[in-house]
């Protein structure tokens, strides 16, 4: 007892500093924003933010920011470029300046990046970096964090989360986080879980959504339909690989190494399409057969002599591994990683089969060893990508919850249908890779796909969970695996990331659930910054009426691609337009007055700017 008492006053000093530094802690670590996953999606909604004066923190599993555009992916996947803009596209304007200033205006470099939608895996890392460097004092970037997604890291009280609990891979210790506002930026949709938002995974069949594509499909690349396709949903999800960044320059080419767990079975199919030529392509005689690397690869050229190297669509065995992925979104990161050490295993082995079997002819070996790892990429991971392409984790439900009927146009040369919502037009074709490994007698991989689409509206449903108040998932989006595989290219990761950092502001600033932000408010600041919330064919961002023009058309003043701004306008459409806006415009003479003036008078009526309907000179 007298032990006790004499040692009081120091216990309690103690005590009251720990205290003091928990305080100290946990203001530190409380922020507007909270964003797990620094890949693309998150960057640019820390970003957004940060422009309308809010702080996040960006908690990355590894040592490294920038998702899959860092690690290999320079072959930037957009149909039409002019569909997705705003931050995405002041990304690749950052990209283009690099090259130009670099290597000059002139130069081989910049022609090779294709206006900096094709660049090298460490010139996009260093564009991210750039642009969250310039608002440091608004964003916090750690990384090696890891969120596991167990409902016991993350406390939610009324329907809110007030914090979550990571942990830290370098001290091995807990920390934990809270927030105004919580987003989900990984490409597995772990904080989504964790929080108990509705979540599919797998396939649907095409009865569910009556889409093309959907359940079990074989499919000639390029052709119809063949055999063995049902079209019935199931558990199966696309297959990962690595993009790697390869070259052909012998003074930073690094030769593949025989992997330590090297099986030759698993390539042995490979010798015999190589001596019969034999594709997954359609059967056209212009069909052509692949050699060398490009048997096992589809290389895009990036500057500087290397590649965004893909996994080869015509081939019934490349850098893609089917089936094995398929716990992956709702795996541990324990399992993860090992799948991820089996996948690069795998591919080295691949690359060495191609290389250096002696089954192989020799002049095929040949070719194929003019290629390596590049050099000067990845230095610290022995020039291999550090993180795998998933291309498809968790898809949650939300408010919105999207399909291939919202990138497929409703008549023919029609748009898709026009969401009044929207908060990024987009457009990839409705893109999916196998699901099963190669199977005797199919034309191809069940599962590897391709459909055209339209350029299409995203509604801001697709982000927003129906019953957690301040989530917002810009990354693991809402949709079925057809219309989520259209998705899920970078560039729309971008867009909804940057309108999930405006939401977050708006969230905020009203003090409501983000189901409840204002979508005016929220598509004006999106227009503000460039971003293209509907895709017009003669008429972009940088134009003088994109503002009004994008307003209206969402309202359904201008449902077809071309505003037509310059031509007159005749007599049926203004009738229309009167009725749309639920007035009359004196001041219009059909086949005289143009459409503009038209829409201006339109347009200034209904946002308050004037008293009475008059041309604007």
């Amino acid at each position: 007892m007298h032990t006790t008492h004499r040692f009081l006053p120091y216990i309690r000093y103690a005590l009251l500093s720990c205290a003091l530094a928990c305080l100290s802690l946990t203001a530190q670590q409380s922020y507007d924003l909270v964003i797990v996953g620094g890949n693309p999606g998150g960057i640019m909604a820390a970003i957004a933010a940060a422009r309308l004066g809010k702080s996040s923190v960006i908690l990355e599993r590894t040592r490294f920011v920038g998702g899959l555009p860092a690690n290999g992916l320079g072959a930037t996947d957009i149909a039409t470029r002019d569909a997705t803009t705003g931050l995405f596209r002041e990304f690749v304007n950052r990209i283009r300046q690099y090259y130009a200033d670099t290597y000059g205006a002139d130069s081989e470099q910049v022609k090779q990046c294709s206006d900096g939608y094709h660049f090298e895996p460490s010139v996009g890392a260093k564009v991210f970096r750039d642009m969250l460097a310039e608002h440091s004092d608004k964003i916090t970037v750690l990384t090696m964090r890891q969120f596991d997604a167990e409902s016991r890291h993350i406390a939610i009280r009324d329907n809110r989360i007030e914090s979550i609990r990571l942990f830290n891979r370098e001290t091995g210790q807990p920390e934990v986080y809270s927030g105004r506002i919580f987003l989900d930026a990984t490409y597995e949709g772990d904080l989504g879980a964790a929080a108990n938002v509705p979540f599919r995974t797998g396939r649907e069949g095409a009865g569910e959504f009556n889409e093309p594509g959907a359940g079990r499909v074989y499919k000639y690349w390029g052709g119809a339909e063949a055999d063995g396709t049902t079209c019935q949903g199931d558990n199966a999800v696309q297959s990962y690989n690595y993009r790697l960044c390869l070259t052909d320059d012998p003074q930073n080419r690094v030769d593949f190494k025989k992997p330590e767990n090297y099986n030759r079975r698993e390539y042995a199919s490979i010798v015999e399409d190589v001596l019969t030529g034999r594709t997954t392509n359609a059967p056209t005689p212009e069909a052509a057969d692949l050699w060398g690397i490009a048997r096992i690869t589809n290389i895009v050229h990036v500057p500087n002599r290397k590649t965004d190297a893909n996994n080869q669509h015509a081939a019934f065995l490349s850098t893609d591994l089917p089936e094995e992925n398929w716990p992956w979104p709702t795996s541990s990161w324990a399992w993860r990683d090992r799948y991820a050490e089996r996948l690069r295993e795998y591919t080295e082995g691949l690359f060495w089969f191609v290389q250096n079997d002696p089954a192989l002819p020799a002049h095929f070996r040949k070719a194929a060893k003019e290629w390596g790892l590049a050099k000067d990429e990845y230095a610290d991971n022995g020039h291999f990508p550090r993180q795998v392409y998933v291309r498809e984790g968790r898809r949650f439900e939300g408010l919105y919850f999207f399909t291939a009927n919202d990138a497929l146009p409703a008549s023919t040369g029609a748009r898709p249908p026009v969401h009044a919502s929207s908060i990024t037009a987009s457009h990839y074709s409705l893109d999916s890779h196998a699901v099963r490994k190669r199977e005797p007698g199919r034309v191809h991989l069940d599962g590897f796909i391709s459909y055209p689409s339209a350029v299409y509206t995203v509604p801001y449903g697709v982000m927003v969970p129906r019953e957690v108040d301040n989530l917002l998932l810009p990354v693991p989006v809402s949709g079925s695996h057809i219309g989520f595989s259209t998705l899920r290219m970078e560039p729309c990761w971008m867009a909804i990331g940057q309108a999930a950092g405006v939401a977050s502001h708006l969230a905020i600033e009203s003090r409501v659930k983000v189901r409840n932000v204002d979508m005016e408010k929220m598509q004006d600041i999106l227009l503000d910054q460039k971003a293209t919330l509907i895709y017009f064919k003669d008429v972009t961002c940088a134009d003088a009426d994109f503002h009004l023009v994008q307003y209206l058309a969402l309202r359904g003043y201008l449902p077809d691609w071309e505003a037509r701004l310059n031509d007159p306008v005749d007599q049926q459409t203004l009738q229309q337009w009167q009725r749309l806006c639920r007035q009359p415009l004196p001041a219009i003479t059909p086949g005289k007055s143009s459409r503009l003036e038209a829409l201006r008078l339109i347009y200034a009526s209904i946002r308050g700017g004037k008293n009475e309907l008059r041309v604007e000179n």
